[in-house]
């Protein structure tokens, strides 16, 4: 791309929208300078410009998100076929299962969840279309990185937040590398409790005719009721069975 067809202004209104998250929903035209490393005046117009939009709310001091903000969101899930196709597929897997399922792609170093069939609530977040997760401790996301090249995983995995969730998170750079490659040489990712206590998860890649990784599923469930031993002979048979089907479907 030529530097002249670069639009700083709308690259810095993202970086402000991206600046709200679920630790900081209510942000200030300060808050919003130091996150973001814009000038306090370029924050303000920002902020003041997603207010009159009506894609912010400002009681005087504080700025949050509006609801409006989810067209952005729901722009991407109902002008990509993905979500849609692959819906229905989740809730038999789940129905099969007795679990939720889950289909998520790769935004940087988070997954985006695309669909999902909620069977149980086996978090303590509420995941939905939209919801966001670290890739480095979730199953769909080391499924995802595993399938890029490691130099590129690398980098993402360099440049991610790896705090420990739970006393089994891996955290260190050369443990999540071998994790990896694990999950290249299985075919799937297994998580056990790493991402929250109690949780433990399964992942695969979905692949579309071409061999190329377009996103992954999983299925969640209690550490408590199911171990990732029975995981693996229970689930993975029914959700490689299921991403057949759907890789069918894909170009």
């Amino acid at each position: 791309m030529r530097e002249t067809d670069f639009m700083n202004g709308f690259a810095k209104g993202l970086a402000v929208i991206e600046a709200f998250d679920a630790t900081n929903s209510r942000l200030s035209i300060t808050d919003i300078s130091k996150i973001t490393g814009l000038e306090r005046a370029t924050a303000r117009r920002c902020l003041l410009t997603l207010a009159e939009l009506g894609y912010a709310d400002y009681d005087g001091k504080f700025f949050t998100l509006s609801p409006r903000i989810l067209r952005l969101g729901h722009s991407y899930l109902t002008s990509t076929p993905l979500p849609r196709l692959m819906q229905p597929f989740l809730d038999q897997l789940s129905e099969k299962t007795g679990e939720s399922a889950s289909a998520s792609v790769l935004d940087g170093n988070e997954i985006v969840y695309i669909a999902r069939a909620s069977h149980k609530r086996v978090m303590s977040i509420n995941l939905n279309p939209g919801s966001r997760l670290p890739a480095y401790c979730s199953s769909m996301g080391r499924v995802l990185l595993a399938a890029m090249a490691q130099e590129e995983a690398r980098r993402i995995l360099e440049n991610s937040n790896r705090k420990a969730n739970t006393p089994k998170t891996k955290t260190t750079l050369a443990a999540l590398m071998d994790e990896l490659q694990r999950v290249r040489e299985q075919g799937y990712a297994v998580i056990d409790q790493e991402l929250e206590i109690g949780l433990c998860s399964i992942a695969i890649p979905v692949r579309n005719m071409r061999g190329a990784t377009v996103a992954a599923i999983n299925i969640g469930a209690q550490a408590a009721r199911v171990s990732i031993d029975e995981m693996i002979e229970r689930y993975l048979p029914v959700m490689k069975s299921t991403r057949d089907t759907i890789t069918s479907l894909l170009v």
